[in-house]
């Protein structure tokens, strides 16, 4: 794996050269390094904002781990006594570590600020295992320009907009949020009939999809050469939509959005998991959470985080969380094969 030493602060010498503390037992006992698996993304803003100060703190040399979610988790699966001590993970994947049993149960007693969690991302620590830090939800893209009023996840389904929308594939972070809105257009849950109603919905709305995409940066060639008028994205994808189509709007139905949670778990194999536990209350208190939607656009979920009506413009903040609905990935993981087959017959 790749490692990157972000920042040290051991007392003594520490030669340049080394990843794996001093050589000295005491000190990897003591949790002079904390190895924490993540995406890599915006890594330089991510040192200064969020590990830098809690290296300088706790006097700790902190180590990443980086790749995608999927890369990662394989990797785990395959070396569980590897020496991570940290995973970010996103919600469904974080669900496939904790069933092949990789990540520690949490003592939430240890971590106080999980109690200033919005109830939304409560659902993540009911199950007894790591918090969710940020969130993100799924609207509507729309080019007001070409003149199709589009104001509910219904209007998707409408015939003026045959080969004219994208939607998230369903192998995607939001891939099971469009089988939970077709579900919702069907009127039927998808733990009821495994989404059955709802693929034959997913049918119906297959003249209208010109690409169920892989990448949201696609998104913004279509807008701009005017292939789609409207997308399923999530909102960390809006701004750079924005950039190229300045006229686009995010239209979040009166019905909710669905949110989706970056999560934060312990390893179970961790030699640091005090440290490990101090870092994810650190993450999650109102002042790293209020400095990470400034700086890196995450959407805070400490409820006790206040935003301008400017720093929320992109984020899923205030009213929209507390309508907003969350998929169980437990249930979605265990028809996920299943609900692949089905939408490459169906929609590829």
């Amino acid at each position: 794996m790749k490692k990157r030493v972000l920042t040290t602060l051991l007392v003594g010498i520490i030669f340049a050269t080394a990843l794996v503390g001093c050589g000295k037992s005491e000190d990897a006992a003591s949790g002079n390094k904390l190895v924490i698996s993540t995406w890599g993304l915006s890594e330089d803003v991510l040192k200064e904002t969020v590990f830098d100060p809690f290296a300088k703190e706790h006097g700790v040399e902190i180590v990443l781990e980086v790749g995608n979610n999927s890369e990662r988790l394989t990797k785990m699966k395959n070396n569980p006594n590897s020496q991570i001590d940290l995973t970010y993970l996103a919600e469904s994947f974080a669900e496939q570590g904790i069933e092949a049993g990789i990540f520690e149960k949490i003592d939430y007693s240890k971590i106080q600020n999980a109690n200033n969690m919005n109830e939304k991302a409560k659902n993540t620590v009911d199950n007894g295992f790591g918090p969710a830090y940020t969130l993100n939800s799924i609207g509507i893209v729309v080019d007001p320009s070409a003149g199709i009023e589009i104001n509910s996840w219904e209007d998707l389904w409408k015939p003026e907009l045959k080969n004219k929308i994208a939607i998230p594939d369903i192998t995607t972070t939001n891939g099971p949020a469009i089988v939970e809105i077709a579900a919702d257009k069907a009127g039927v849950d998808v733990k009821t009939d495994n989404g059955e109603a709802a693929f034959k919905e997913l049918e119906a709305l297959k003249p209208n999809v010109v690409k169920t995409y892989s990448k949201s940066s696609d998104l913004a060639n279509m807008f701009s050469s005017g292939e789609i008028v409207a997308a399923v994205a999530s909102d960390f994808a809006y701004g750079t939509i924005a950039k190229a189509k300045p006229e686009v709007i995010n239209v979040i139905p009166k019905s909710g959005t669905y949110l989706n949670f970056n999560t934060i778990n312990i390893n179970k194999n961790s030699k640091n998991k005090d440290l490990a536990y101090e870092f994810i209350n650190y993450a999650l208190s109102e002042e790293v959470q209020e400095r990470t939607a400034k700086a890196l656009n995450e959407s805070p979920v400490n409820k006790n985080v206040k935003l301008t009506e400017e720093e929320a413009a992109s984020l899923t903040y205030g009213p929209v969380v507390n309508k907003a609905k969350v998929i169980d990935f437990k249930f979605v993981n265990s028809v996920m094969n299943e609900w692949i087959n089905k939408w490459n017959r169906i929609m590829n």
